[in-house]
């Protein structure tokens, strides 16, 4: 079993930037593929970023390319999202997700574990 817990949500203006993190126990981060999705207000949650367990292959959502970058540090067994340039529409629950099989993948079914999720507000 993985546990997942989000940190680092909260508030910020339109054009600023947060890191969130994701800490993960039960296993070595190093043999999970880990993403991040999320989930505005009256919306359905959407994939954001995804990293590979070799750390080697990334890939991204159109609507955060170029401003959102995922990474991991397998030593803190620890994945993170740096959002930058961050914009009202980025507003929602920040969910870190892992699977423990099976390459990068924007399609939620096939992540096996997944945290509480954290907030983020950007405010205009």
């Amino acid at each position: 079993q993985v546990q997942l817990v989000e940190s680092g949500g909260g508030l910020a203006q339109a054009g600023g930037s947060l890191r969130l993190s994701c800490a993960a126990s039960g296993r070595t981060v190093s043999s999970l593929t880990m993403a991040w999705f999320r989930q505005a207000p009256g919306k359905e949650r959407e994939f954001v970023a995804a990293i590979s367990w070799l750390a080697g292959r990334t890939y991204y959502a159109d609507s955060v390319k170029g401003r959102f970058t995922i990474s991991r540090d397998n030593a803190k067994n620890t994945g993170f999202l740096q959002m930058n340039s961050l914009q009202p529409e980025d507003t929602a629950v920040y969910y870190c997700a892992a699977r423990s099989a099976g390459g990068i993948s924007r399609a939620e079914p096939v992540y096996d574990y997944w945290g509480q999720g954290t907030q983020v507000t950007v405010s205009s």
